[in-house]
């Protein structure tokens, strides 16, 4: 069995109207929020072996915020892709995580990871920006991840559950 975090990036700022959309930055709120999921997270026993998120601004500040708050000490892969992805391209990427890998954390956007979460999961479950699913992937190794692939959602965690 593996285990996949799926986060949506925190809180982003609307502020900068002339900034492109892949460039937009966290507001206060979502950088607060990072730090509080960080602590969930550990006090849980998931922090993650490999962390893979998007390379919009807001997504990628919400990994390396969320690496710092964690003391992670693995690596974070930047993936042009994941900005708006859906989720077969989510799934084709994960499929190609290595083996010695348990628990994966990706960083992304809705509605493709929404999207992903049902796929997996056994209910429909919204991801407001700054929450995390849980899910249990009934497999192996990750290559056998499929869009058919049995899942169960653990958990999901929203802002408020930990402000």
């Amino acid at each position: 069995m593996k285990t996949l975090l799926i986060m949506r990036h925190a809180k982003s700022s609307w502020k900068e109207q002339e900034l492109p959309d892949h460039d937009r930055p966290l507001k206060k709120r979502g950088r607060k929020d990072i730090g509080n999921i960080a602590k969930v997270l550990k006090k849980k026993g998931l922090v993650p072996d490999l962390i893979l998120s998007s390379t919009a601004t807001r997504a990628k500040d919400t990994a390396k915020l969320l690496i710092d708050k964690l003391g992670y000490k693995g690596k974070l892969e930047l993936l042009d892709n994941f900005y708006m992805a859906e989720p077969d391209t989510y799934i084709q990427k994960i499929a190609t995580v290595g083996n010695k890998i348990d628990t994966l954390l990706i960083v992304g956007h809705n509605p493709g990871l929404e999207g992903l979460v049902m796929t997996f999961g056994d209910k429909i479950a919204s991801l407001p920006t700054g929450s995390i699913a849980k899910i249990y992937l009934f497999i192996d190794k990750w290559s056998e991840l499929t869009s058919e692939t049995d899942g169960e959602i653990n958990h999901i965690w929203l802002p408020e559950d930990y402000r």
